[in-house]
């Protein structure tokens, strides 16, 4: 049976004081366990779909692997239903809700650690900047984005965020180019879980470094979010919630572009505000 990302529920609903049963849908939130050569590595809260995605994305936001070229075989539950050509692929799993990388000799290093993490939050801090700066060099100069191109991206997004839509309980991440094309959509309980998914489908598609694009995600921009962008080498990150210090920091550090609090045509820059431009208007006749 394939799973999908919502369950139907019956509620008892009250408005104006009365009471009535109702039909709803909510976000489905389930474990997935992430194998690595056929150790268990780690649990990930998460919602159901684009599980390969995710855990690609994991592995490369930890440089466990630099690319699609340092997975060897990729196996998954057979009840997913998902398929991948990018790479060899088995859905030949028994246990539900799991996934097996195998590595190649290449891939970068083992896992010092387990990551295990809930749909709240990714690493949590657990990497800390000095281990972020070993791992990465700063983000090169990257693309200028227009003013009128970041206003725009809330409402793109929210366009691609069809559960959200039916449930109201997940977050959205959008993957773009710097004038506001759409590249790779994706949702999750876990707003760092719908960019692990976008990294995912990056790095197998060989798309990975992304320094010509901007992701933008519909909540607060926290530590994981620009952790996993400075992996990827995207540049710039529009949230349309806070930021908090360390990701601020973090930003600074790697020389990325940080905007917050986008709300209508208002937004605060954080962080590298060069690559912020606003395009000359044009003139208009008298």
């Amino acid at each position: 049976m394939a799973r999908t990302s919502t369950r139907a529920v019956t509620v008892e609903r009250w408005a104006a004081g009365a009471r009535s049963a109702k039909d709803d849908e909510i976000a489905a939130e389930e474990p997935l366990q992430l194998l690595l050569d056929g150790e268990p590595l780690s649990v990930v809260m998460r919602t159901p779909g684009n599980d390969v995605e995710l855990a690609v994305g994991l592995l490369h936001s930890e440089r466990v692997i630099a690319g699609s070229e340092d997975v060897g075989l990729l196996r998954i539950s057979a009840e997913s239903e998902e398929r991948e050509s990018a790479v060899a692929f088995r859905a030949d799993l028994v246990e539900a809700n799991a996934v097996d990388v195998h590595l190649r000799a290449s891939a970068p290093r083992r896992p010092r650690r387990s990551f295990l993490s809930s749909s709240a939050c990714g690493v949590c801090g657990a990497t800390t900047l000095d281990d972020l700066a070993h791992d990465h060099a700063p983000l090169g100069p990257g693309p200028e984005i227009d003013v009128a191109t970041i206003v725009k991206l809330a409402d793109a997004l929210r366009e691609h965020q069809r559960v959200f839509e039916r449930t109201g309980g997940l977050h959205g991440a959008g993957l773009f180019t710097p004038r506001g094309e759409l590249v790779t959509a994706r949702e999750d309980i876990g707003r760092h879980n719908a960019v692990d998914k976008i990294v995912g489908r990056a790095v197998l598609d060989r798309l990975i470094p992304l320094g010509g694009h901007v992701l933008a995600v519909s909540g607060r921009a926290g530590y994981e979010i620009v952790q996993k962008a400075v992996a990827a080498g995207i540049p710039i990150i529009v949230a349309v919630g806070a930021p908090s210090t360390l990701a601020v920091a973090t930003a600074e550090r790697f020389g990325l572009t940080l905007v917050a609090f986008l709300r209508g045509d208002r937004f605060n820059v954080y962080s590298r505000p060069e690559r912020v431009v606003s395009a000359p208007q044009p003139s208009r006749a008298s």
